[in-house]
């Protein structure tokens, strides 16, 4: 009776550590993955918007877009993406290896299909900035 009486207390022990411990450890982390979800959900507007890159120069833009793709949009071309609003497109304005800058944050209030002028505004991005 007395090993079994040690067993028995040896286990409410070991159950009652893991209550204390673990449980509430993955409470905190269900609790951080919720909130996570939530911020997700305020970046995005839940609109996807058809927009077209146009590149009207006559060199490569290196585009990031974060969770899409990194397009390189050729000279003289035009390009067709879907973003949701609320997505940032960052270009390199040293290069494809050098460091990356905001180029712009899609908005709500675009209109569908909107064509935008990339390297127009890749020059007005670099004046403001300093390149």
């Amino acid at each position: 009776t007395q090993s079994l009486l040690y067993s028995f207390s040896f286990g409410y022990i070991y159950h009652m550590k893991n209550i204390l411990f673990a449980y509430p450890f993955l409470i905190l982390c269900l609790s951080v993955n919720a909130q996570s979800v939530q911020v997700k959900s305020n970046i995005s507007f839940g609109q996807n918007i058809p927009l077209n890159f146009h590149n009207g120069s006559f060199f490569s833009i290196y585009l990031s877009i974060p969770g899409v793709m990194n397009p390189n949009l050729s000279p003289k071309s035009k390009s067709a993406l879907s973003l949701d609003a609320g997505q940032i497109v960052y270009f390199f304005p040293n290069g494809k290896n050098g460091k990356k800058e905001i180029l712009f944050t899609v908005s709500p209030t675009w209109k569908r299909d909107t064509i935008l002028q990339i390297d127009a505004i890749i020059k007005q991005r670099k004046q403001i900035l300093g390149y």
